[in-house]
């Protein structure tokens, strides 16, 4: 199972994201989405999972929810705009991977057995950080996860 993760696109759904997210069975969308078009063209892609970033503060974006949590292939996933803001512990709530957004930075790092990905921003460049988005590959309840810079 292939779940393509994006974040902070403010607007703007590069061409390079959706070729990359395209073949994914599951769209995780991290927040600081910019309008509801973008959100339709992901779904159209796949299942679509979309958290509210601070950014999304237009009448179409308040029944986005802040956060939500999926299981797919069975990995419990949590997902949140700002890190900072996290509002469980996801170690005792059983949440094998966090992804979130906000800070436009690409990373990934295990932290007490649970798997923090950020995809860093696909949509407007920020300072000198790459463009960019990510990719969990699940199987057998194992997880890969895969950043990618779609453009420097």
């Amino acid at each position: 199972m292939r779940i393509g993760l994006i974040s902070d696109t403010h607007g703007l759904l590069r061409p390079e994201a959706l070729d990359f997210l395209a073949g994914s069975d599951h769209i995780v969308h991290g927040g600081d989405i910019g309008n509801p078009e973008i959100l339709a063209r992901l779904a159209a892609i796949a299942p679509l999972t979309v958290v509210r970033g601070n950014n999304d503060t237009a009448a179409w974006a308040k029944q986005i929810p802040v956060s939500a949590r999926i299981e797919p292939g069975g990995v419990p996933v949590y997902v949140i705009h700002d890190l900072k803001e996290l509002d469980i512990d996801p170690a005792a709530g059983g949440v094998r991977v966090v992804v979130s957004g906000h800070s436009h930075k690409p990373a990934c790092v295990e932290r007490g057995g649970v798997l923090y990905v950020n995809p860093g921003s696909a949509g407007r460049r920020r300072f000198s950080l790459p463009i960019a988005a990510a990719e969990l590959l699940i199987e057998g309840g194992r997880v890969v996860p895969r950043l990618v810079t779609l453009a420097a």
